[in-house]
């Protein structure tokens, strides 16, 4: 069954523009699982913008759900994620001048030490996600570092404004995902994704779960997150 995984990270972002201590995310993550999210992810950035080293102790002890803590394959989060032990880790790209992640992590052009991270990740028994473009090559190179799951980037179609683009940007990823599956790895999608744009991406054969963010966290601006996330399990299953 399809699950969803919320991220909070934008709860964060409001707290952070005024370095307060409000809105909580701890809190935001409890409200999103009693609104009935399946999962919450967050990512702990190098420059830390939004989420804070703090969240993601605390989440770890709170969320009854489980825990997906997005982050770069670093020396530092590997460390963080080793210690706080989430119930798996997608790991991304980072580049500190993007707005958000623009685009798949390039396993290929780093094979040898992001191998060496997964290890070390699932050898302390932390499942690992890729994020990653449906992109044949990467695809390949996911499956050969040995992690459990891909994450496949919707940004592309997500983005489409053209029909025909977004459904040539739909047969990209129903071809990613039936690869990855191929494969061995199991597949994850995100990016972009919003109440409108979600139900052709969770209709994918295979697909386990669907991390969604933005769009949650906007709604629940103006009608509560416990709504938001209700009405998004809605629009995944084609009901709304």
């Amino acid at each position: 069954m399809l699950t969803l995984g919320v991220n909070i990270d934008h709860i964060a972002t409001i707290r952070q523009a005024r370095r307060t201590v409000e809105p909580d995310p701890v809190a935001a993550a409890i409200l999103a699982e009693l609104g009935g999210a399946d999962g919450i992810t967050v990512h702990l950035r190098e420059d830390r913008r939004h989420i804070q080293d703090r969240d993601v102790r605390l989440l770890r002890q709170t969320v009854r759900t489980h825990l997906n803590l997005e982050m770069a394959p670093t020396e530092e989060m590997v460390a963080i994620a080793l210690e706080i032990e989430p119930d798996y880790v997608t790991l991304v790209p980072e580049r500190r001048e993007e707005v958000t992640t623009e685009g798949g992590i390039d396993i290929v052009s780093n094979f040898n030490r992001f191998a060496d991270v997964v290890k070390q990740l699932q050898g302390a028994g932390i499942p690992v996600s890729w994020f990653i473009d449906a992109d044949g090559v990467q695809i390949e190179a996911a499956a050969k570092t040995e992690a459990k799951f891909i994450e496949l980037h919707t940004g592309k179609y997500a983005d489409a404004t053209d029909p025909t683009i977004r459904d040539k940007e739909l047969a990209v990823l129903i071809e990613g995902a039936e690869q990855a599956i191929a494969t061995g790895l199991r597949v994850n999608a995100g990016h972009g994704l919003t109440y409108w744009n979600v139900y052709p991406v969770a209709r994918i054969s295979g697909m386990e779960e669907l991390n969604i963010g933005h769009t949650i966290i906007s709604r629940a601006v103006l009608v509560g997150i416990e709504r938001a996330v209700k009405e998004m399990k809605l629009a995944m299953s084609g009901k709304l």
